[in-house]
C-alpha cells in the first residue's frame, strides 16, 4: 500500500524549507517539545533504544530525542529531510530515511519507540499509517502519537468557527507556494497574533482562556503562529478524530494501555505495542 499524498508531502517540504525553525529560540522549542512529550514514558527506553520519528519533517522533535536514545531512524517523504540533515548535523546516532512509513526498510519488530507528531492526519488511510507504525515497535515499545481532533471536548459554537475556517483551508491549500506563504503569514498577523494577546489580557485579569480559538499560542512567538498558520491553512489533506476514534485505531493496530493528554494540544496519545 502506498498511503501518501503527493500534493500533500510536497506543500510541507515548502513548509519546513521556508520555516526550517532555525529561527526559533531553543527554550520555546523545548517548551513546545515538553508539551507533547509530558505523557512519554521515558523510563521505558535508555541511551541503547533504537527508534523511530515517523514524519520526522524540519528535525525538531528529533533534536531532543536524539540526545537521549542510542540511535534514531528520522523517516520523512519530504525535501524536509534536508532541512533536518543540516539542523540535525551535530548528532552522529541518527539516519535518515527519505520514505513513506510503510514503504521504509526498517525491518519489522525491531524498534524500541515510536513517535508521530502532527503528521498522520495528513495521510490518505490513518488508521493504516498507525499499523505501518506499530508494525516496526517490538512488543512493550511505546508510542506516541499526535492527531488533531475533532474537537470533541469543545463547545458547539468552537466547531462551526472550525467549519468555516476548513473551508479557508481548501481554499488556500490549492494556491502556489508563494501565495499560500503571503496569505498565511495574513492570517498569522490578524487572526494568530490578536487572540493569543488577548488571551493574555484575559488570563492577567484572571480569568481563564482556554476556550478562546488559538489560545494554545498564548506565550508562544510570532514565528511559531506563521509556522502553525502556514501548516494549517497551507495543507492539502487533512483530517481530524475524536479522542475514541484515536483510541480505537490504536487498539486496533495492536496497542495497549493507551493515555491521553489531559492539556493541549488535543490529541496528544501515548500506548504500549502488545
Amino acid at each position: 500500500m502506498n498511503n501518501k499524498d503527493i500534493k500533500t508531502i510536497k506543500s510541507f517540504g515548502d513548509e519546513w524549507k521556508k520555516y526550517d525553525q532555525t529561527s526559533l529560540s531553543t527554550e520555546e522549542l523545548e517548551n513546545l517539545f515538553n508539551k507533547y512529550f509530558n505523557i512519554f514514558p521515558w523510563n521505558l527506553i535508555n541511551s541503547k533504544s533504537e527508534g523511530v520519528d515517523f514524519g520526522s519533517g524540519s528535525g525538531r522533535w528529533a533534536y531532543f530525542v536524539a540526545k537521549k536514545v542510542g540511535r534514531l531512524n528520522c523517516i520523512e517523504p519530504s525535501e524536509a529531510i534536508e532541512v533536518s540533515k543540516k539542523k540535525l548535523k551535530e548528532f552522529n546516532n541518527i539516519r535518515y530515511i527519505k520514505s513513506s512509513l510503510d514503504t521504509s526498510d526498517i525491518k519489522n519488530l525491531s524498534q524500541d519507540f515510536g513517535f508521530s507528531l502532527g503528521v498522520l492526519h495528513h495521510v490518505p488511510n490513518t488508521q493504516e499509517a498507525i499499523k505501518s507504525c506499530s508494525n516496526l515497535l517490538k512488543p512493550g515499545a511505546p508510542f506516541l502519537l499526535y492527531l488533531y481532533y475533532s474537537f470533541d471536548n469543545r463547545p458547539i459554537w468552537y466547531k462551526a468557527i472550525w467549519q468555516f475556517t476548513n473551508l479557508l483551508r481548501m481554499i488556500i491549500s490549492i494556491f502556489p507556494s508563494f501565495l499560500k506563504n503571503l496569505i498565511t503569514n495574513l492570517i498569522a498577523f490578524l487572526v494568530y497574533l490578536p487572540l493569543a494577546k488577548l488571551c493574555n489580557v484575559i488570563e492577567l485579569i484572571g480569568f481563564s482562556s482556554k476556550n478562546i480559538p488559538l489560545s494554545f499560542y498564548k506565550n508562544s512567538s510570532f514565528y511559531t503562529m506563521r509556522t502553525d498558520s502556514r501548516d494549517r491553512f497551507g495543507t492539502p489533506l487533512e483530517k481530524r478524530f475524536s479522542k475514541k476514534e484515536i483510541q480505537t485505531m490504536m487498539e486496533n493496530a495492536g496497542f495497549k494501555n493507551i493515555k491521553f493528554s489531559k492539556e493541549a494540544p488535543y490529541w496528544c496519545a501515548v500506548g504500549i505495542k502488545i
